[in-house]
Parts: structure tokens; sequence; C-alpha cells
């Protein structure tokens, strides 16, 4: 079974033969809505909306601890998230494509780790690379048969939310390393990791982040629906690849 966590711009997924819906609970509270499972190209798919139903649910009110904690619990070969972002990068322009590799981490006040328990000893986790290299390739393989270009790596920086950043905070996040901003990215792929699940993200350019390219002088949010409702098409179309490519 994969597993695909849709953010802003894929709330559904209307390639996938569904078979039924499911609530799922778990000791940290219920996920963003209930699990919709099917098939894709004959392949079990379980599929949830990181924003819930509507899209109504805050990158900052989002229970990343349960949505996980449910998607671990169906024993996933792999988890597939879905994210939409602000381009820093003079070359991540909107509309395109990227499989990170690295992330920065600026958010906080997050429901971060399951390892908080008093009884339990301190325990780490290596987060040198926090996406799975095996699932990056997996994605990468799907768009060069799917015949999408993607953007191989990048930098990931996760902000707070739910408003946009300022101008002056994006040079900084430029200047942290950042290629990319967006507001979900984290505690999601730490958790992953926790849980010891094949993670890693399609991360779509829905903008140009504040200050920079044709968003120099403000970000005009009504454009953002129309460049993902394209940017979407070609997410379909490498996530149907997927399923292909995880049988080869």
């Amino acid at each position: 079974m994969l597993a695909i966590i849709g953010g802003s711009g894929l709330t559904q997924l209307a390639c996938l033969e569904i078979s039924h819906r499911q609530i799922i609970r778990t000791p940290y509270g219920e996920p963003s809505g209930p699990l919709t499972f099917g098939k894709l190209r004959n392949e079990d798919i379980v599929f949830l909306a990181r924003h819930g139903h509507g899209h109504t649910i805050p990158p900052h009110a989002i229970n990343y601890r349960a949505n996980l904690w449910a998607l671990h619990s169906l024993k996933p070969a792999h988890v597939i998230s879905v994210a939409s972002v602000g381009g820093i990068r003079a070359d991540l322009t909107p509309g395109q494509l990227v499989i990170p590799d690295q992330i920065i981490d600026y958010t906080h006040g997050r429901g971060a780790t399951y390892f908080e328990d008093k009884e339990q000893p301190v325990t780490h986790i290596d987060f040198t690379w926090p996406y799975c290299q095996q699932t990056r390739t997996l994605l990468l393989r799907a768009a060069h048969h799917g015949n999408e270009t993607v953007f191989d790596g990048g930098v990931y920086a996760a902000t707070q939310g739910p408003r946009l950043e300022t101008a002056a905070e994006i040079n900084r996040l430029a200047r942290d390393g950042a290629d990319m901003v967006g507001m979900t990215g984290m505690p999601e792929a730490a958790l992953a990791r926790e849980l010891a699940l094949n993670y890693a993200t399609i991360a779509v350019i829905a903008n140009h982040a504040a200050g920079r390219g044709s968003n120099a002088a403000g970000i005009a949010l009504h454009e953002i629906h129309a460049v993902l409702e394209q940017a979407m098409i070609k997410v379909r179309n490498i996530l149907e690849h997927v399923v292909s490519c995880h049988g080869d």
C-alpha cells in the first residue's frame, strides 16, 4: 500500500477508484479527516487531506501526530507528501516541481515528537537526511517515466504560518540556504522518521516567495489557485507512475 498526503491544491485524488472511507482514532486524537481508501492502477492507495475536508485546518493547527500515526498503523510501503511552497531560489518559478532533500524548521509550538512520555528514556533520531532516499528515488523515477520535469534536491524552509512571510524574512531564509518555503513540512517529516516511515515530498512551487520575482511588491494570492490547478495535473501524473515504478 502507498500512502499519499495531499496539501493545498490536492484535497482529493481524482484518479483514485475509491472503495471506502474510514475514521481512524489514535492516541493523539483524530487525523485531519477520514482516510480515503481505493486503487490507483490496481495498486492499493490510502489518501489523507492534510488540511481536512474543505481545506479548513490551517498549518499550525494540523494534528500531525495523529495523521502520521494513522498512516503508520496501515504499514504503507511509502508515504508521499504533496506540499505547496513559495519559490525562493530564482529558478524555482510557479508551476515547477521539486523533490527536496533537506529541510530547515522554523516552526514552534507544534506537537513535534512521539518521544515525550516521562516514563521512557530520552530518544534521539538521526535526521541528517530528513527524507527517505528510497522514496525520493521512486518519485524521481516516476517523474522520468511520466515525462515530467522535476528538480532533484532543494532545501525546504518550514515556517509557522498561517500568514505569509515578509520580504526580509525571505531574505533571511535565503541566507540560511533555503530554496523554497512552506508551512507543513515540519514536524511532519520528523514524525515520519520517528515512526520509520519511508517518507518524501513533492513540493509544488505555487508562487514566488515574498519580495521575489513577480511578487516583489506583494503576493498576488488570486493567481495561486490557477497555478496549482495546472501543477496538480503533473503531480497526479507522477503519482500514477509511482504505482508502476513501485512494482519494478
